[in-house]
């Protein structure tokens, strides 16, 4: 018998689907995604670094490329952090137009999606402890518009 309320049990799961997490976790992450994206937009090193897990793999698809078949093009953390601090990115805060928008949470992983008018990342982030950090990144540069005539 314990078998069929396990059985059940799984089938009602299955069928509510995964449950929505707390507000404050839903902040928590949202509060990461907004310390990577506004701190490079502030051209705060600091902040973008607390955003990041030391071992940061962030990259773009490239495509096909001659030297590489499916090529990726890896930044590291410090490479992030290094641009932020030349101020790369760095946008005057009238023209921010940024969202941060959690896709789901299981336990202690997260995937969120950040939206500019210039990229967007697809974030894997890991809870550690009371800590949201971004583990990977999948960016993609936006097309830049047309030079008015």
């Amino acid at each position: 018998m314990p078998a069929l309320a396990l059985l059940i049990a799984t089938a009602a799961a299955a069928t509510t689907g995964p449950s929505m997490p707390d507000a404050e976790t839903i902040a928590a992450i949202e509060a990461t995604c907004f310390d990577y994206v506004d701190g490079q937009l502030e051209g705060d090193p600091a902040r973008v670094a607390r955003s990041l897990h030391p071992d940061l793999a962030k990259r773009m698809v490239l495509g096909e490329t001659p030297d590489e078949r499916l090529g990726l093009r890896r930044m590291s953390r410090e490479e992030l952090v290094g641009l932020t601090r030349q101020g790369a990115l760095k946008t005057p805060k009238d023209q921010w137009d940024r969202s941060c928008r959690v896709l789901d949470v299981t336990d202690n992983a997260a995937s969120v999606r950040l939206e500019t008018p210039w990229f967007v990342d697809y974030f894997h982030m890991g809870r550690f402890g009371e800590r949201w950090i971004i583990v990977n990144a999948l960016w993609y540069s936006k097309p830049k518009p047309p030079a008015a005539p």
